[in-house]
């Protein structure tokens, strides 16, 4: 199994805009997602504006993962990709099913437009992706300290479903490689706010942060976070997301991304939170090798770019 170069997560520039071209299947999950070979010849997980969940969805998967890539996570690639009503109008599987009342449901078309797009890994003719190993091969992943990153991501963004991962390899024999997928529930999914509950952003699966043996093991992604990220990054990114998709309330957008940038310096203090509700999580982060008086930098702010109203976001447009 070999990634598509198109598809090796990178945060420089916008996001593709690529066609749709064929349906292939339907995905699993709350979004009703659609797996659709498009314009570049590689294939691409769809939500589509009008999913069950929330057109902002979007919005939180295109800048989560951007984010995350930022943080030099293990993403896929976005895209936003033009589905054309005619292949909706074609393709009977382009539907979403919705509750009505009791046991009965409703077809709604899927919408045309501009969608949200995640690059499938592989060939999915050839390449099956598991989305669950035994604790064994867990810990033997190539990339298993991504999920102590990925810890740090979520924390910050308030990611509310717990953390989705997909897992592929290269033969079998070989360790699993993960890809950490499904941002669409950062910032709350639809509601764009942070009820923090720390332990909500774990995965499952407690042996990934058996390696965790206190705040330096999380270092590196919170140096990146704290120290080379900021305000311009975020604006930057958001420019590039489709108006459509948060409904052209760019005030809306601007509050989020002021908040997300002002809480880069709490995710140490979300951290100790989190490891002091769910210790079993961590058995090896003990007192004793850190105690929370060693914890004085779990505040730490160190936030000194502001967002200016000057940069506002009624400038934030479809990418070119």
């Amino acid at each position: 199994m070999s990634v598509p170069r198109t598809c090796e997560a990178r945060f420089a520039g916008p996001p593709q805009t690529l066609r749709a071209l064929e349906h292939i299947r339907r995905m699993r999950g709350g979004a009703q997602s659609h797996l659709m070979r498009c314009s570049d010849e590689n294939c691409y997980v769809v939500k589509f504006q009008n999913n069950p969940q929330h057109s902002r969805v979007l919005v939180n998967e295109l800048l989560g993962t951007k984010l995350a890539a930022l943080l030099g996570l293990p993403t896929t690639a976005v895209a936003v990709i033009e589905v054309d009503g005619e292949l909706i109008r074609l393709t009977t599987d382009l539907h979403f099913e919705m509750p009505l009342t009791g046991y009965c449901r409703t077809r709604i078309p899927c919408k045309p437009g501009l969608q949200f797009g995640s690059c499938y890994p592989g060939d999915p003719h050839y390449l099956t992706l598991l989305d669950l190993l035994p604790d064994k091969q867990l810990s033997s992943l190539r990339n298993l300290s991504d999920f102590v990153g990925m810890l740090v991501f979520d924390l910050w963004t308030c990611n509310t479903d717990g953390r989705q991962v997909i897992f592929g390899r290269q033969e079998v024999g070989t360790a699993y490689q993960a890809w950490m997928i499904d941002q669409g529930f950062c910032f709350n999914a639809g509601e764009w706010n942070f009820p923090d509950k720390p332990r909500r952003s774990f995965y499952g699966r407690a042996v990934v942060y058996e390696q965790v043996s206190g705040f330096e093991t999380f270092e590196p992604w919170l140096d990146l976070l704290e120290s080379e990220i900021d305000a311009q990054m975020l604006l930057e990114i958001a420019k590039t997301i489709p108006p459509e998709w948060y409904e052209f309330d760019s005030e809306s957008l601007h509050r989020l991304l002021e908040q997300l940038d002002s809480r880069r310096g709490r995710v140490r203090e979300l951290l100790w939170s989190a490891r002091k509700s769910s210790p079993h999580f961590f058995p090896n982060w003990t007192e004793e090798n850190e105690t929370e008086g060693d914890n004085n930098h779990a505040s730490r702010n160190s936030n000194d770019a502001t967002f200016s109203r000057s940069d506002q976001l009624d400038d934030c447009s479809r990418p070119d």
